[in-house]
């Protein structure tokens, strides 16, 4: 999940993982000093035995620094233990640290892991601990490392759930300029709603500006309905029915759209490249025999070989 290259239409299942997964990149030694390949297998070489236990340490380590920020918010708990748990606080965000900078120091290209999905959570999860020293109470922020927990998947190698998780994530790329056009109609609706609430009901009513009448027709068209505002006029009450029931018709147009693309998904999933000799079809089922288009009898030991690959 680290590229921000974007997928082409008609690109098949294949080609969009080639882009989300180009191999561990960062598990890369090539060129390192002998110091920084032993550490870039022990932090990325989760099928080594040093590096899954240590994966297993740095997860058993976050549990511990969330469970930590959750019981210091407890008052009866923060009287009697506050002071070890500032202490564990600051342990672990040290412990975090160093390893952040291990990570750096150990792969070919620093700046590519810095910016990078993992890159990016690891360094946001030891940034609250440091700017609570200026900012009391941005410690909690620390749960953040509970995203962190995402290595749970290939630390235990649960590879039905990383498929899964592949699936999702190419079906949120494949879809995120649908959502995007899809959610400007959206602002541009609640916009011209709450515009012409306001001018409708008006201060008097509640309606005391615009902003607020657009938050009003965010609320109402979510159906989630705080009921903090409300229309008074008949004309403003048919217009609130309106708003719910487009705000009904809108919620199923996103999920749509996603259910769309994870179902594509999952139905290339299931099938592999085993080209037919008579109608050169590429695609069929796993388990299929015999070519769906033209049925002739498929190359067996060719498509075993391709699952084998695959798996």
């Amino acid at each position: 999940m680290e590229s921000d290259q974007e997928f082409e239409p008609g690109m098949d299942l294949r080609e969009k993982r080639k882009i989300l997964y180009e191999g561990d990149r960062f598990a890369e030694t090539e060129g390192l000093s002998p110091w920084r390949k032993k550490v870039n297998e022990v932090i990325f070489g989760f099928d080594t035995p040093a590096g899954r236990n240590f994966d297993i340490a740095l997860l058993v380590a976050i549990l511990l620094s969330v469970l930590v920020v959750m019981l210091e918010s407890v008052s009866e708990l923060r009287d009697q233990f506050g002071e070890l748990f500032i202490v564990l606080e600051w342990v672990l965000t040290i412990l975090f640290t160093f390893e952040y900078l291990l990570r750096l120091s150990c792969v070919r290209k620093p700046w590519d892991y810095a910016i990078s999905f993992y890159g990016v959570i690891d360094l946001l999860a030891i940034l609250p601990t440091y700017v609570a020293v200026f900012l009391p109470g941005s410690q909690s922020l620390i749960v953040i490392r509970a995203l962190r927990l995402i290595r749970v998947f290939r630390v235990l190698r649960i590879a039905h759930c990383l498929r899964e998780a592949e699936n999702l994530w190419i079906a949120w790329k494949a879809t995120q300029s649908k959502i995007a056009v899809f959610l400007l109609v959206v602002l541009t609706l609640v916009l011209i709603m709450g515009s012409t609430m306001y001018l409708i009901e008006g201060p008097e009513n509640g309606f005391s500006n615009i902003p607020i009448s657009v938050y009003w027709a965010i609320v109402t068209m979510t159906t989630v309905g705080y009921g903090d505002i409300a229309p008074q006029t008949v004309l403003g009450q048919i217009l609130a029915s309106v708003a719910m029931v487009l705000g009904y018709g809108i919620i199923i147009v996103p999920t749509g759209i996603f259910s769309v693309e994870v179902i594509s998904a999952g139905r290339h999933e299931k099938h592999i490249e085993v080209p037919c000799s008579n109608c050169d079809l590429h695609f069929h089922e796993r388990d299929a025999v015999y070519c769906r288009h033209c049925g002739s009898r498929l190359p067996r030991k060719g498509a075993e070989e391709v699952s084998e690959s695959e798996g």
